[in-house]
């Protein structure tokens, strides 16, 4: 059996997820905890990987951390998102991004799902980006 096939998504789809994405980082960066509550899912399960935090389950545990996230620092701080890559499977959409943020830069993945016609968070992991390492030479002793 052949797996399932998707057509392409539009540009106002791919748009509309990568709007959304940008939304949940304006939120962030303003520690706008309604708005950041605003775009996640209410029916879907939610889940979460803060770095550094254990996994997250469930939309009142996720909301209670970033609540605590964003109350941390009462002044809004920058945050960049670079490099986004929007995968669409129907109401189902991917972004793969890097968050630039005063201590560095985070790979992420920003899970989304189609609810009530918007585009809602359902997932979103960030890892630290660990610089390459020096090239290895064969010619020194161990």
């Amino acid at each position: 059996m052949d797996p399932p096939r998707t057509s392409p998504p539009t540009g106002t789809e791919r748009d509309a997820v990568l709007t959304a994405n940008l939304a949940f980082y304006s939120a962030f960066g303003l520690h706008d905890f309604p708005a950041m509550d605003a775009l996640w899912a209410r029916r879907a399960q939610v889940l979460c990987l803060h770095p550094g935090w254990s996994a997250i389950v469930g939309r009142a545990a996720v909301m209670k951390s970033w609540r605590t996230i964003l109350a941390k620092n009462g002044e809004p701080f920058h945050i960049q998102c670079h490099a986004e890559q929007a995968f669409l499977y129907g109401d189902f959409a991917i972004v793969l991004c890097e968050e630039e943020l005063p201590g560095g830069v985070l790979a992420a993945t920003n899970v989304f799902v189609r609810e009530d016609a918007q585009w809602r968070m359902v997932h979103h992991q960030a890892s630290a980006i660990i610089p390459p390492y020096p090239a290895v030479r064969s010619d020194l002793p161990l």
